[in-house]
């Protein structure tokens, strides 16, 4: 386009002289058809009029009143802004050539150039020549400087002319004659800017004369346009004249102008002050849902720390069960919204790069590492409690096995002792012969034996009440009591013992003979008898195992035990067979005898009924121990059920995390298709959320079954949950860097092939697939791209310049966003604080200040409310009441200054 407003350039001078003898080149004998220089005499009649009534004076007939140039040079004066040489006042034709002349030179001074038009032929009143010299001012002064999308003069008032008109019916404007002859474009042009003047659906097509003068008339009332042709001389013309039609659209075009500068800019502002509001909206839902999310991780890692312990194992089970619900139910929701909050936060800070905003940083303790840091809190208090949790189970059980043990033990001790006190403080050897007094001694001795062989569990039971206390066992009070009474009788059995064997050792120097045989039955009776009661007693005792191995044990011991049941039989004969020796001697020596073996209580059928008794207990432990074991293997079913699930996921999950890491690097096609792509691969992902809930089953049934280790997998489902976590957030987080990319391709204007050649640039020197490049592989990639940065002085500053830019916290690693975003700010325009506030000094007609009505009148409502209530007071010399600063608030929305 030629810059028609550089006259002096000498550069362009012979271009715009070529533009205007090309429109100079008129039909000079067209201009002799009556009805065309009727048109023309008016219409430019009129145009001088309407810049000369500006400096007080007007014209009545054209040829005549420029006759002595005076008229001209003022009109050159009033249209160009300039001042012309001052003007010869004399009469004489001499002066008034002069002064004609003088104009003439201002005309070609502006890079026109005159064809056969002199200062005589105007002074002489030739009607020809003063009609085409006019014609040249108003194409120089009036048309010349009409450009759109930087076309001619003459085609650039058309294609405004068009486009202003395209939505009318019956308006077809294709030229500057006959186009306009049934005046609905006239009337098209007024409507489109001030719909209030025109009521085009009543205009006729069939009415041109009424048509033309409405136009005519509302131009010349309302946007002070002069009339410059009248309806009859354009109706009854075949061809209206090209030239007044031109001049007096021109008219309409200037009168318009400066309605299109308010709407551009007020479009400018909107466009600005909506990006504005857009982020503040999304800085505030970002805020909510941050205090939101943190408020709840503040509230649940107190529940998650509580150690309050519980008395019994269906207790700690009921806050398992809690914290299983609050896993399945109550994080997975919040699991998302964290990942939508880091989203929300790089989408955000992706829009304020592109629109040239600061960067968001949100308040205090809400930003994303605050975020992350309180997650992480929250995940190790869980881990922990759930941890808690299992060895409080774990320790219940044990203490409730330990109880049920102590109580045991203490009954069958207490039911021993029963009694014990009273035989040892009674005084029946001193009525006795010597040999019951022998009796009585070997009875205390094998007493000895018998409380020699219960002090084991004595000691037991002293033990597990020790260890019921170390683990802090809810009811101890009452163990520990019952437990002193015990040793506190066992002292007491201690003390009667040896008071009663050293009084019947007294007597055993008086008393002589004891008979053997009761005395060797006595003997082996007791422990054996002993060796039977800690066989029942083992073999009732309760046992818990946690694998194969543990049972496996048990029942080998067992087994053990069993082998040497042979050898206890022959034991249990033997004994019986002294018994039967008594017997047989008493009756063949006649003798009668008193009653009981006087040595021990323990008599032949009571060693019967307890061998007959442990005999009937060996295979109930039989089925025990194998009822214990077919638990074992259902656990250990439960175990490789858990262990092939948990594989077969972790496997998957590996897999997928690194499909999506070469995914991000060699994304193929529009990013539209990849953004499609990913979220079907996401989808896809999504699709295998069963196989997650199969898993969490299995994993209940193992906590369920009290299974605590797992020897055929090395998968935790911690490890699994995060895992899976990771792997969506990954989807997520490259899904979004897609979005970011449209976006900053949508704002910047970016196209797709520049796009490809910046992913497959980056990529190249992306030689270990990281997704960032050092900073040589970077400089390598700007040199691919053109970029001048090779190791000179000039090539150095220009890189440090660059890597300030994309790794402004000087990590030595460029991603690819910071890349595109330096390569998109590099290739296009964005708003600045200067455009918008030159767009609101024209909203403001040049004032350095603007009001709030003319805010409302320019902006829509709701942006116009944004600025009042944001705009400070305009504070300067030339403020005026309402005045508000606009310059400040522009430069605030660009981060220079605070609103």
């Amino acid at each position: 386009m030629v810059d028609y407003h550089a006259a002096n350039n000498q550069a362009s001078t012979g271009g715009v002289q070529t533009y205007m003898e090309q429109e100079n080149d008129w039909d000079r004998d067209l201009l002799l058809d009556p009805a065309w220089e009727k048109q023309q005499r008016k219409t430019f009649t009129a145009w001088c009029n309407s810049h000369l009534r500006k400096a007080g004076t007007q014209i009545e007939n054209i040829e005549e009143d420029f006759r002595d140039g005076l008229k001209l040079m003022l009109l050159l004066e009033v249209i160009s802004g300039e001042r012309l040489p001052k003007p010869e006042r004399g009469k004489m034709r001499v002066h008034k050539i002069n002064n004609v002349n003088k104009a003439l030179d201002f005309i070609a001074s502006k890079g026109v150039k005159l064809v056969s038009i002199g200062a005589e032929e105007i002074v002489d009143g030739n009607a020809k020549m003063t009609l085409g010299m006019i014609w040249t001012i108003i194409l120089r002064f009036a048309i010349q400087d009409i450009s759109v999308e930087e076309t001619s003069a003459k085609e650039g008032l058309l294609l405004w002319c068009q486009r202003k008109t395209a939505p009318y019916k019956n308006v077809n404007v294709q030229n500057f004659h006959i186009s306009w002859k049934d005046g609905l474009a006239f009337n098209a042009l007024i409507h489109r800017h001030r719909p209030d003047l025109i009521d085009y659906e009543s205009l006729r097509k069939d009415d041109p004369v009424t048509n033309l003068n409405n136009a005519f008339e509302v131009a010349e009332k309302h946007l002070d346009i002069p009339k410059m042709l009248d309806a009859e001389d354009i109706v009854g013309t075949l061809r209206p004249d090209e030239k007044a039609i031109m001049t007096y659209v021109s008219c309409f075009y200037h009168a318009f102008s400066g309605a299109q500068k308010a709407e551009t800019a007020a479009n400018r502002i909107c466009k600005v002050l909506a990006v504005n509001q857009e982020n503040e909206q999304m800085m505030e839902d970002y805020e909510k849902l941050a205090s939101d999310l943190l408020e709840w991780i503040r509230r649940t890692v107190p529940w998650l720390e509580n150690r309050t312990q519980e008395k019994t194992v269906n207790d700690m089970q009921a806050k398992q069960e809690d914290f299983r619900d609050y896993r399945c139910v109550h994080k997975p929701p919040k699991v998302q919204e964290k990942c939508q909050l880091e989203i929300s936060f790089n989408t955000l800070q992706t829009k304020l790069r592109l629109s040239n905003r600061p960067a968001f940083m949100p308040s205090e303790g809400r930003m994303v590492s605050d975020i992350n840091g309180a997650w992480h809190t929250l995940e190790g208090a869980e881990k922990g409690y759930e941890e808690w949790i299992l060895s409080e189970i774990r320790r219940l059980e044990r203490l409730e096995h330990l109880a049920e043990k102590f109580h045991q033990k203490a009954a069958i001790h207490e039911s021993w002792t029963d009694g014990k006190e009273a035989m040892l403080t009674q005084k029946d050897y001193e009525t006795s012969t010597l040999s019951e007094v022998k009796a009585l001694l070997r009875k205390h001795e094998a007493f000895e034996s018998d409380l020699a062989a219960h002090q084991d569990r004595v000691e037991q039971i002293a033990a597990i009440a020790q260890e019921l206390n170390e683990l802090d066992y809810y009811d101890s009070a009452s163990v520990n009591a019952r437990c002193q009474k015990i040793c506190d009788q066992w002292d007491s059995l201690g003390a009667l013992t040896l008071s009663r064997k050293e009084s019947l050792e007294r007597t055993e120097k008086q008393l002589e003979s004891i008979d053997e045989l009761y005395l060797e039955y006595a003997k082996r009776a007791a422990p054996f008898n002993n060796w039977m009661e800690g066989a029942m007693e083992d073999l009732q005792d309760m046992f818990i195992v946690h694998n194969i191995e543990e049972i496996q044990g048990l029942i080998t011991a067992h087994e053990q035990f069993k082998s040497t049941l042979s050898e206890a039989n022959k034991e249990r004969e033997a004994i019986q067979s002294i018994q039967a020796e008594v017997q047989k001697i008493a009756q063949s020596n006649g003798i009668k005898l008193s009653g009981a073996n006087p040595y021990t209580t323990i008599t032949p059928e009571s060693i019967d009924s307890k061998w007959e008794k442990a005999m009937a207990m060996v295979p109930l432990r039989d089925n025990a121990l194998q009822d214990e074991l077919n638990k074992q293997n259902s656990n250990d079913t439960l175990r490789a059920k858990f262990a092939t699930q948990a594989n077969t996921v972790g496997a998957y999950i590996q897999e997928k995390m690194e499909e999506i890491g070469r995914i991000s690097i060699e994304m193929n096609g529009t990013l539209e298709d990849q953004l499609t792509n990913l979220k079907d691969y996401q989808t896809n992902i999504m699709s295998y959320m069963p196989e997650i809930n199969k898993l969490e089953g299995s994993h209940q049934l193992i906590q369920e079954a009290l299974i605590f280790d797992n020897q055929y997998t090395s998968y935790t489902m911690e490890h699994l949950r995060v895992g899976w976590e990771q792997l969506l957030t990954t989807i997520a987080r490259t899904i979004n860097e897609v979005e970011n990319q449209i976006l900053t391709r949508d704002a910047k204007g970016i196209s797709q092939e520049q796009l490809f050649e910046y992913r497959a640039s980056f990529n190249h020197f992306d030689k270990d697939h990281s997704g960032a490049l050092m900073a040589e592989e970077f400089k390598a990639c700007l040199i691919s791209l053109g970029y001048d940065v090779e190791n000179d002085k000039q090539g150095d500053s220009e890189f440090a310049r660059i890597m300030s830019i994309v790794d402004p916290n000087g990590s030595g690693a460029v991603t690819f966003q910071a890349f595109i975003d330096f390569m998109s700010t590099e290739t296009t325009d964005t708003d600045t604080a200067d455009q918008v506030i030159a767009s609101f000094k024209i909203l403001a007609a040049d004032k350095n200040y603007i009001t709030a009505d003319e805010l409302r009148r320019e902006l829509p409502p709701t942006q116009a409310e944004y600025c009042i209530a944001r705009m400070a007071p305009y504070s300067g010399p030339d403020a005026v009441p309402g005045a508000l600063d606009y310059m400040s608030f522009s430069t605030a929305l660009y981060g220079e200054s605070d609103l």
